[in-house]
């Protein structure tokens, strides 16, 4: 069963015989997620299991029953002065259910953490990982990168190897599987220098297979895989606001609890082994993928037929035609801005993966097989490196918006 994990936080479970309250049973909105309360913060819902139940006193003085109101104020009093002094204040003070960001020390908890890969979306972890108080440790190919992190707290290292000894787990954020097993085994590999027990956290889109085969590899060197594609784009990276698709160990994710909290608002807890989490990346993949093909052929006939492209794009948005991606990525085209947030060719990649599966266990993808189609033609004719949605250009005969000119006073 697919564990649905909101980082900093655990979903109040119903409890037999006791009314939850309504904070605890309605789901937040919005910015709201991500002031649910910490993970750790689970003992408070262990705390509201235990509480005694505390007639009010006054109520049943009224009644006539005075002894038992003594009572029961005395048990209430003496539960309170058994909490801990820091429990006692996080009961008597927070709402029960939600409570603002912070961290409160988890035994056995991760806090040396090398990132390798320091792009749109890895950099924006290394970030976030700093503003909660980790010791980061980086390395990237371009030194640029590198030391634009170590200018913000972290450690930079020259080779993954180096970075190895110094870090409890490793986050890997490449583009490829290729990318991945030269981090971990190339010549300069992490994996020959990491601790036992070490955990791998590796978030590059790879097929399933490959995500199997790599946590049978880190398990006889001693170390722990954490298949863990992630979502979100550089922006919700910077923010810490990633959704996480993993699987791994029950025992990994308990150590990593607070690194998750640092860099995700979501985590989908989707198996104990390696792979469950790419397959379902790569589902997500397929959908973004057909999703962008689609709204650049629909953007691409509204502009051949001479509708407004910004009308166009105003109405779709409100209408029941849109999607997430058209929304998103139509901006990039409206702004004549093909500056790559998520480049063509990782959709040439990406549907690649999907297909190649596809075609292993002989199941047909029309779709799927159209959009790769699409992102391999605008690939051939040099767009590749362009923002994804410069798939558009493939299409004749249409006028595309402009780069907007900043005004000159």
């Amino acid at each position: 069963m697919v564990q649905s994990v909101l980082c900093r936080a655990f979903e109040p479970r119903s409890m037999p015989g006791r009314t939850q309250p309504a904070s605890l049973r309605t789901e937040p909105r919005g910015e709201e997620r991500a002031t649910k309360y910490s993970r750790h913060d689970v003992e408070v819902e262990h705390v509201i299991a235990k509480l005694p139940i505390c007639a009010p006193s006054r109520v049943l003085r009224r009644a006539g029953r005075r002894q038992e109101a003594e009572q029961s104020s005395a048990e209430c009093l003496d539960w309170t002065k058994s909490l801990e002094p820091d429990r006692a204040a996080r009961v008597g003070s927070q709402k029960l259910g939600w409570a603002p960001r912070g961290r409160t020390e988890m035994p056995n908890q991760i806090r040396r953490v090398g990132v390798v890969g320091l792009g749109a979306m890895g950099m924006g972890i290394a970030q976030s990982l700093l503003r909660a108080g980790f010791e980061v440790h980086a390395c990237d190919v371009r030194p640029e990168a590198v030391a634009k992190i170590t200018d913000a707290g972290a450690h930079g290292a020259d080779t993954p190897a180096a970075l190895g000894p110094h870090v409890e787990a490793l986050i890997i954020v490449v583009v490829t599987a290729q990318q991945t097993e030269a981090v971990l085994f190339g010549d300069q590999g992490a994996a020959a220098t990491m601790p036992r027990s070490s955990i791998v956290i590796a978030s590059a889109t790879v097929s399933p297979e490959f995500a199997q085969h790599l946590g049978g590899r880190l398990e006889a060197m001693g170390l722990e895989l954490i298949d863990a594609p992630i979502s979100g784009g550089a922006a919700r990276a910077a923010s810490g606001e990633m959704s996480v698709m993993a699987s791994g160990r029950p025992e990994a994710f308990a150590r990593c609890e607070e690194l998750f909290n640092a860099i995700a608002t979501r985590v989908y807890r989707l198996g104990d082994k390696p792979g469950a989490g790419s397959t379902v990346k790569m589902i997500n993949q397929l959908l973004a993928g057909v999703h962008i093909a689609a709204a650049a052929e629909a953007m691409a006939l509204g502009i051949r037929a001479g509708a407004d492209p910004e009308q166009l794009y105003d109405v779709i948005c409100n209408s029941a035609g849109g999607s997430w991606m058209f929304q998103n990525r139509v901006a990039h085209i409206l702004a004549g801005d093909y500056t790559p947030l998520s480049a063509v060719n990782i959709f040439v990649k990406d549907l690649g993966i999907v297909l190649d599966y596809a075609k292993k266990s002989v199941f047909p993808l029309p779709l799927s097989a159209t959009a790769h189609q699409m992102f391999m033609h605008a690939s051939a004719a040099g767009y590749g490196g362009e923002d994804d949605a410069a798939v558009i250009k493939i299409f004749p005969g249409i006028d595309l918006p402009k780069p907007k000119q900043a005004k000159s006073w």
